[in-house]
C-alpha cells in the first residue's frame, strides 16, 4: 500500500475506515470502526461519516473501497464487460433500487469477480472522492492469499472463511477455482454440515486431504473438534501466524480480509 492510503470497508451492516501511513513507523495503521445507525441506508450512514470530518484524513493520496457484497466468478476467457450486468442478474436479480456493476480481475486465478453496489452509495463515494477510487471485493485478497497457500505441500486443500454470519467455501486446482460458494452459517452446526457436504461433494480424502477454516469462526473450539472426528487434517488459520510481520494482526476487531489486504495487498 502507498503512503497516506485510506481503506473504507463497507459490509451489510458494518462500516470502517483504515488510514495507512507508511511514513509513520510507530503507528502505520489507524483502524476506525464506525457505528452504523439502524433505520437508515448505508449510503446515508456513509454520508454522515464523511460529514463528521475525522474519518478520512485530508492528506490521503489513495482511496480503496472494500465491499462485502454478493459476488459472481466468471472465467476470464468468458468475461465481457458489456454482458456482465445481464450475467450477474441471473444469479442476483435486480431489486427496486438501482445498482452499479463493478469487477475485479484475478489473473492468477484466471477469473473475474463481478459484484455490485447501490447507486446511491456509489454517488456518495464519488461526491466525496471526485478524483476516483479503487473498488475491491472483500473476498479477493483472501482468495489470492489462500490460492498461494494451496501450493504448499502435496495435499488437496479446502478452505472455509467465516465473516458476517456467512461461510465462504472454496478450493483451487492449479490456477483456477475448483469450487466456490457462500452459505448463511451463523451457527457452528450449520457450518459443520456445509463444510462436510462440500468435502464429500468434491470427493476429498479424509485420511489425506486438508480442511482449513479462518475468520470469525462460530464456536471455534467445538467446530474444530467436530471436524477432526471426520477428517484427519483440519486446521484453523490464524492471522498472526499467517502474517507474522504485519502490525494489522494486532488490531482487535479487524476482519481477516482487511488484514490480508493490508498485509499482502490485492
Amino acid at each position: 500500500m502507498n503512503a497516506k492510503t485510506t481503506i473504507i470497508r463497507i459490509g451489510r451492516n458494518t462500516l470502517s475506515f483504515t488510514a495507512l501511513d507508511a511514513t509513520n513507523t510507530e503507528h502505520p495503521i489507524d483502524y476506525r470502526p464506525y457505528v452504523v445507525r439502524g433505520g437508515i441506508s448505508m449510503s446515508a450512514n456513509l454520508r454522515e461519516a464523511f460529514k463528521a470530518g475525522d474519518n478520512v484524513d485530508e492528506d490521503t493520496t489513495k482511496v480503496f473501497i472494500m465491499v462485502d457484497t454478493p459476488s459472481l466468478l466468471v472465467p476470464i476467457e468468458q468475461f465481457d464487460e458489456k454482458e456482465m450486468e445481464e450475467l450477474f442478474s441471473f444469479s442476483y436479480p435486480p431489486g427496486q433500487e438501482k445498482r452499479v456493476m463493478l469487477y475485479n480481475v484475478l489473473p492468477d486465478l484466471k477469473a473475474v469477480c463481478l459484484f455490485a453496489i447501490n447507486k446511491n452509495l456509489d454517488t456518495v463515494i464519488h461526491d466525496r472522492f471526485p478524483g476516483g477510487v479503487n473498488f475491491i471485493h472483500a473476498l479477493t485478497p483472501v482468495w489470492r492469499q489462500l490460492h498461494q497457500r494451496s501450493f504448499t505441500g502435496h495435499r488437496n486443500k479446502l478452505y472455509g472463511y467465516f465473516h458476517s454470519k456467512q461461510l465462504h467455501i472454496f478450493s483451487f486446482q492449479q490456477n483456477r477455482f475448483k469450487f466456490c460458494n457462500s452459505f448463511d452459517a451463523a451457527h457452528a452446526h450449520d457450518a459443520l454440515y456445509f463444510l462436510l457436504y462440500v468435502w464429500k461433494q468434491l470427493r476429498l480424502q479424509p485420511e489425506h486431504d486438508e480442511l482449513h477454516i479462518l475468520g470469525d469462526i462460530p464456536e471455534e473450539e467445538w467446530l474444530l473438534q467436530e471436524l477432526k472426528r471426520f477428517l484427519h487434517h483440519a486446521y484453523v488459520i490464524n492471522a498472526a501466524a499467517e502474517f507474522p510481520d504485519s502490525k494489522a494482526t494486532s488490531i482487535k476487531g479487524m476482519p481477516y480480509d482487511l488484514v490480508t489486504l493490508i498485509s499482502r495487498g490485492r
